[in-house]
């Protein structure tokens, strides 16, 4: 799990501790309670960054940010793994003889990086079946409603 990003406030909090006070990383997370890692992380995107003590005035809080973890994280949602078509899935399942696990070896000869095959199946059954609707054919309940005709005429 990834862990937290610092917020900009403890960010120039590290910076003026190391460069004003001369404080060791050890010192730093000590007086911030957070971890060394985490001090000597934060000095490093802030020297990746090209940025120096003191930091410039106008510098906001969400430009430091965009700076110090730029190209940091994925778009939340955004999925590692190529998507296998979902619909085609649903609509091969249908041909006599067709299963999950001949779709997913074709998946994957397609995307030899894919998911594995558990991890396929529990986004089919989440993302690639359609929801029945309640008036499709076949549906539930309209053989309610042709169970009780024929209750009421007997």
């Amino acid at each position: 799990m990834p862990a937290e990003r610092v917020s900009m406030r403890r960010v120039r909090e590290i910076l003026r501790l190391k460069h004003e006070g001369g404080a060791s990383d050890r010192e730093i997370a000590r007086s911030l309670s957070v971890a060394r890692s985490t001090v000597a992380l934060t000095l490093e995107r802030v020297a990746a960054a090209g940025l120096r003590w003191p930091l410039p005035t106008p510098l906001t809080d969400r430009v430091l940010e965009a700076m110090l973890y730029a190209g940091h994280g994925r778009q939340q949602g955004a999925r590692r793994k190529a998507e296998a078509d979902w619909a085609y899935v649903h609509h091969e399942l249908r041909r006599p003889g067709v299963t999950l696990m001949l779709l997913w070896e074709e998946y994957r000869q397609r995307e030899p990086d894919g998911y594995c095959y558990s991890r396929w199946c529990e986004l089919y059954r989440r993302l690639g079946k359609p929801a029945v609707a309640d008036d499709a054919p076949g549906s539930s309940g309209r053989r309610a409603d042709v169970r009780r005709l024929r209750r009421s005429d007997g």
